[in-house]
């Protein structure tokens, strides 16, 4: 298959966020060949497309509970503990493994209307959450959730995912499904256990995603003894390989600068933060210190959507209110943190811009929009802002992953929406009378 995308503007999402006019993005089994402008395209015999608007890769959400579209909307105004013990856990006890699949399928559709290509997934139930990104024709970096709670073994969880790797190896051969240890956290898991799963993970050389800091309330007892939860992975043997902490809003300078040195990326997740009245995270001084920090959305019973455009606006606004200085971060650094930050913090060096080599993931905008009226010829820093600031998903029309065509018109072409939110209605009805 190979496919040229012709537009007035592409953003490849390069570490300096360039402003390409009249430029091509090459499509060729799957992955980038070529992008630049359109005068200096080598020759293409494949299909040719020319759109009316701008190009840029697929968003990267690098942290998502997407199963949980079907717990949409309770226990909106608790805080994070109650929130978690008083719904979402009850809840999800309750969840089949049918459940998760529907859950993940509408949230797989929701995302890639939004933009969204990939997301860093921690939940249960793997294979059939897997089985729905797969339907949907997105990506995912599926972390197994493990925690040692009532009803749970760790343990066995740990094995499960283990074998799953050793089976099936980390990364699918079309790079649509990443394996990963979702260790939930330093207050639902031992010192010793999170040593454990580390373990495991670095043997494989898997992601580990572990939830950080994100309520001032949630690890008082493992503050109390190690100063904080950073310190307690550097203590536990958790850092070193490669690891995503999520959230992360309660650092301190020193839990910073141990990130820094260790290669930690971060999922910065403003959204659900400020929902739940967790904090704004620090991102201005962990960008500052190198820190690799992505976007996340949380879960949709958490935010209460998955639009990593929203994110981008929310991290950007947060951060300078934060800091009472309007130019701490700016559109393009906000662009960056949904693509190539993202990647970045994953590990991932396949996804999350647009440059040769990396997987055909790519996003049309549709500028006939008010966002766009001062024109795409504007300045690139007018149009870098109406895009973060104005237009966010709303024109998002079309979407390719890996070069195939799986949103048009707004619309996904693999799964009927309709009879994905039909599947979502019918398991929060049943959870609710059950």
């Amino acid at each position: 298959m190979s496919l040229r995308l012709h537009a007035p503007v592409v953003l490849p999402c390069d570490s300096s966020c360039s402003v390409l006019r009249d430029a091509v993005v090459d499509v060729v089994d799957g992955r980038i060949t070529y992008v630049g402008g359109a005068a200096e395209a080598p020759a293409f015999d494949g299909e040719v497309r020319r759109l009316s608007g701008i190009l840029l890769p697929g968003l990267v959400n690098t942290h998502a509970h997407s199963p949980m579209t079907v717990l949409r909307g309770l226990g909106s105004d608790l805080p994070l503990l109650r929130w978690l013990q008083e719904h979402m856990w009850p809840n999800e006890a309750r969840m089949t493994a049918a459940d998760v699949g529907a859950g993940m399928l509408l949230g797989a559709v929701e995302m890639l209307r939004h933009g969204v290509t990939t997301s860093a997934e921690m939940y249960f139930h793997g294979p059939e959450l897997v089985s729905s990104v797969r339907a949907a024709g997105s990506r995912v970096v599926f972390g197994s959730a493990i925690l040692d709670v009532l009803g749970m073994s760790w343990r066995s969880m740990t094995d499960e995912i283990s074998a799953w790797i050793d089976a099936d190896g980390l990364l699918s051969a079309d790079g649509r499904i990443e394996l990963a240890y979702g260790p939930h956290s330093a207050y639902t898991l031992s010192p010793s256990q999170l040593t454990s799963i580390a373990q495991e993970a670095r043997a494989r050389g898997a992601l580990l995603m572990v939830h950080v800091a994100e309520s001032p309330f949630e690890d008082e007892a493992q503050r109390a003894e190690y100063g904080s939860v950073p310190a307690l992975l550097k203590a536990s043997d958790v850092l070193g390989g490669r690891v995503l902490s999520a959230h992360s809003v309660h650092l301190s300078d020193d839990d910073i600068a141990l990130y820094a040195s260790f290669g930690v990326g971060v999922a910065h997740c403003p959204g659900s933060n400020a929902k739940l009245a967790s904090g704004i995270a620090r991102v201005p001084e962990m960008l500052a210190a190198g820190v690799s920090v992505g976007l996340g959305t949380d879960g949709p019973a958490s935010n209460d959507d998955l639009d990593l455009f929203e994110e981008a606006r929310l991290a950007g606004m947060f951060a300078r209110v934060s800091k009472m200085d309007a130019t701490v971060l700016g559109a393009a650094q906000a662009l960056l943190m949904a693509t190539r930050g993202g990647a970045a913090a994953l590990g991932r060096d396949d996804i999350g811009a647009l440059e040769a080599g990396r997987w055909g993931d790519v996003v049309h905008i549709d500028a006939d929009d008010p966002a766009f009226a001062t024109g795409l010829d504007a300045p690139d820093s007018q149009l870098l802002a109406n895009l973060v600031w104005a237009s966010g998903a709303r024109r998002v029309t079309d979407v390719w992953v890996g070069g195939e065509h799986v949103v048009t018109g707004g619309e996904a072409t693999r799964v009927d929406r309709q009879e994905a939110q039909a599947g979502v209605t019918a398991v929060a009805r049943r959870l609710r009378t059950t």
